[in-house]
């Protein structure tokens, strides 16, 4: 089921052929729980779920264009420039952009635009829903238009170790200020510079596979944003980055899936290597994405009120989710059980003290 499930996503990614047939239940299942439903229902014979599953995204991303539009044209006339992620930014990339599924607009303004851009958001949308604080430690600030989620970054990626937090800074401010420019549904848009935007792209799928779980959707992405901008990734600096945020090997277990399971060219996936041991990993990886099975465990200890005994059920369950990523990236959960010992002695006796 595994081979005929990316069958058909190798079909939909690059326009390819796929056999006529009616798709299992067991299939649709699995590319309803990742994402990838939509993207490959029109190549097949559809029922009338399929063909409903479709139409309501299709019918779902005018409302969020229209959202995202009224956004941006809102925060750039009072002065911000946004830049945004994910969303309708990778859905450009695909055959089809109105079949890939996104649910919510994010933006990343930055800290020194941070406030004024919140205010915004809510002067433009005034009925809406307000869930987070404009707090400075927050990642982002949400609101909920008509149903749109709108999140409001201040950072992009909210890292644990103080260190990862200002090397990722450098990273991200080289790429948002040389955003480039993207038509998207008819609206100019800026996203981030294409090498800073695969680090990116890559990070949220892990920082998903690594608390709530990933996607293939997300790889997806990742695969046609390599493709598409293959001839402008700056490699000497993505390589310097991901050694930097020790995410190396996560990288090369990235590539592994996207070139041996979605086709993305081996000449397009920077630095791939198909190694016996990290062969291992890569399918490891994959067999427990597609049955769940990357998500942690909920722990059954029972938390005390005493706030030290709190703090320390936290990093317990850190480097017990430090060891489960071992399976995957050995040399990542190292850094994990690191950052996570440091963390937890700074929270133990810095009662208000806030990481990035």
């Amino acid at each position: 089921m595994i081979n005929e499930y990316f069958q058909t996503i190798r079909a939909a990614l690059w326009q390819q052929a796929v056999e006529q047939k009616p798709l299992s239940e067991p299939l649709l299942r699995l590319h309803m729980q990742q994402g990838t439903g939509t993207l490959v229902f029109p190549l097949l014979p559809m029922t009338p779920q399929m063909k409903m599953v479709c139409l309501q995204n299709i019918q779902s991303q005018v409302k969020l264009s229209h959202t995202l539009q009224v956004a941006w044209n809102a925060l750039t006339d009072a002065g911000i420039r946004p830049v945004l992620m994910k969303g309708a930014g990778l859905a450009a990339l695909y055959p089809s952009p109105e079949l890939r599924t996104w649910g919510d607009i994010d933006f990343f303004v930055g800290k020194d635009q941070y406030h004024p851009a919140c205010k915004v958001m809510r002067d433009t949308f005034p009925d809406a829903l307000k869930f987070d604080e404009e707090l400075d430690h927050y990642k982002h600030y949400n609101i909920i238009a008509d149903g749109v989620s709108i999140e409001t970054h201040r950072v992009s990626v909210g890292f644990q170790h103080p260190i990862d937090a200002r090397r990722y800074a450098k990273m991200e401010h080289f790429g948002m200020t040389n955003s480039q420019q993207l038509i998207a549904n008819g609206q100019q848009l800026s996203v981030p510079e294409p090498t800073f935007n695969a680090l990116f792209v890559m990070l949220h799928a892990w920082e998903h596979a690594t608390t709530q779980g990933a996607n293939i959707r997300q790889f997806c992405d990742l695969t046609l944003l390599l493709h598409h901008e293959a001839a402008v990734i700056d490699r000497p600096r993505l390589k310097r980055w991901l050694k930097a945020l020790h995410l190396f090997d996560v990288w090369q277990l990235y590539m592994y899936v996207l070139v041996t399971y979605l086709g993305l060219p081996e000449a397009e996936a920077p630095f791939f290597s198909n190694g016996e041991r990290l062969a291992v990993r890569g399918e490891r990886f994959v067999k427990d994405l597609l049955n769940g099975k990357l998500v942690a465990p909920k722990s059954e200890e029972k938390v005390s009120s005493n706030r030290f005994a709190r703090k320390w059920h936290t990093m317990k369950e850190r480097l017990r989710n430090a060891e489960r990523i071992g399976k995957y990236s050995p040399e990542y959960a190292r850094h994990m059980k690191a950052e996570t010992v440091l963390h937890g002695a700074l929270r133990l006796f810095a009662k208000d003290r806030h990481w990035e």
